[in-house]
């Protein structure tokens, strides 16, 4: 609960915070950062708004406005952003970097564990139930994304455009996006009520006491734009990208998966507006259907993964990286687990890269006003396209969910109520996603040791007969 005004003057201030606290802090955030983007992002407003009172509810709020219009993973951006402001550029790479690490490494694990004992009877029958449950949140954010999003008829049409484009005529997502920014762009300008950005973060009214960087705090010396400091930061993101791609392209060739990761997940970086869930079309796209590094089985049990970690849902590609360099033996059929890891490696840093750099370029631009953040218009319009995108996908997973065989297979019936029950859970009760998976897990391991069973009582019913 907010404290009052009275109140909160009478509160001391915080006493300034070390690097290595910070460190402490943002090292703590990486292991517990569960829940996708809005648990993470209430789980830094509580810890350093509320408890902490490293920061104020407005600066808060104003990075987070910020962010929430970057391509990436927005409560990572946060995390870089609140890093930068309290401890310079360094103190914004330690952030990023501590809230995906930890990830990085026990996705790696689970990667492992799943290739190498996928086929385990019991392993199988836990993703049998995992897979239909990750079909309805896929549904879930279709639907989450949409009723935030589509506040007219006009955003319902851009969303059904956008769905008939990717689902009926295979349209890139790339094209699905630039299409979306132009018509917001253009309907901005002349129907701005149409595309206005609804919803939002509310509002900055509340105070839990004086903060170490609060409303009224002077402005930082690093926090002051310079367009030298841009240039630098522009020439040194340049590098941090271009030798990396260059060493793969010399070292591997073009055509290698290695460098062909690197190039992909680079653009999949540019493209993630709107959340993790808006960029998963792309990246099955490519991974799947153009590159064939995994099949769509995979590409479900990936999400499920990433869902079940901590950091970021975008994580899943450390998922696709590994799988991929596994699956095409990059290093040779001796090395098949330093292959995944250093595919899973190479596809996390080219992902991640451009946020450190668009969070570090633009936050002086940023802490230079504190009013409202325009340009959303576009953003606007993209979301509403992602919405289609989603469904897509969700159709898509429950195709290859509901029907393993393809049309002329069987339909597993068991599949459909599994996720049916999961999409009650998560629509009508609430239920978090962590403890929908784990039951369905459950289920689904249930019932693939209860069918042999079954299937050998009706087989002697039937002998008897």
């Amino acid at each position: 609960m907010a404290k009052t005004s009275s109140t909160a003057s009478a509160v001391t201030r915080p006493a300034a915070v070390s690097l290595a606290t910070a460190f402490r802090f943002w090292l703590k955030m990486g292991f517990i950062s569960f829940g996708g983007p809005a648990g993470q992002i209430a789980i830094m407003h509580q810890e350093l708004v509320e408890n902490r009172r490293w920061i104020s509810e407005r600066r808060f709020l104003h990075a987070l406005n910020f962010c929430m219009l970057l391509p990436g993973p927005e409560a990572q951006q946060l995390a870089i952003y609140i890093g930068w402001l309290m401890h310079k550029t360094w103190g914004g790479i330690i952030a990023g970097l501590l809230f995906v690490l930890p990830s990085l490494f026990i996705l790696i694990a689970l990667s492992w564990c799943y290739v190498a004992f996928g086929d385990v009877p019991w392993v199988a029958g836990l993703f049998y139930g995992i897979k239909p449950a990750v079909t309805a949140i896929v549904l879930q954010a279709a639907h989450r994304i949409g009723s935030r999003a589509l506040k007219n008829r006009v955003l319902w049409a851009l969303a059904g455009l956008s769905f008939v484009a990717i689902f009926a005529f295979d349209v890139p997502f790339p094209a699905i996006v630039a299409t979306a920014a132009v018509i917001g762009y253009v309907g901005g300008r002349f129907t701005p009520d149409t595309f206005k950005a609804g919803g939002g973060h509310g509002k900055a009214d509340k105070s839990f006491g004086p903060a170490l960087i609060d409303d009224d705090t002077p402005k930082l010396a690093h926090t002051v734009f310079k367009g030298s400091r841009l240039l630098m930061l522009v020439a040194v993101g340049g590098i941090l990208w271009l030798v990396p791609m260059a060493w793969l392209t010399v070292q591997y060739g073009w055509d290698n998966a290695f460098t062909q990761m690197g190039w992909f997940f680079t653009k999949a970086a540019l493209l993630t507006f709107g959340g993790a869930y808006a960029v998963l079309p792309y990246v099955y796209q490519g991974a799947v259907e153009h590159y064939h590094w995994l099949i769509p089985q995979q590409m479900i049990d990936g999400l499920a993964l990433g869902e079940t970690t901590p950091g970021p849902l975008i994580m899943v590609v450390t998922f696709v990286g590994f799988v991929a360099g596994w699956t095409q033996a990059l290093f040779g059929g001796e090395a098949l687990f330093w292959a995944g890891a250093v595919a899973a490696t190479v596809v996390t840093y080219f992902t991640f890269l451009p946020s450190f750099l668009f969070v570090l370029a633009g936050g002086p631009l940023i802490e230079s006003t504190h009013g409202n953040l325009h340009f959303t218009a576009p953003l606007t319009a993209i979301t509403a396209a992602v919405v289609g995108v989603i469904l897509n996908l969700a159709l898509f997973f429950a195709w290859h969910v509901f029907w393993p065989s393809g049309w002329a297979g069987a339909f597993d019936a068991v599949a459909a109520v599994v996720s049916a029950l999961a999409l009650l859970a998560l629509l009508r009760y609430k239920i978090g996603v962590i403890k929908v998976i784990v039951s369905a897990g459950v289920l689904g391991l249930a019932v693939t040791l209860v069918k042999p069973w079954v299937m050998a009582l009706l087989a002697t019913a039937m002998a008897g007969a």
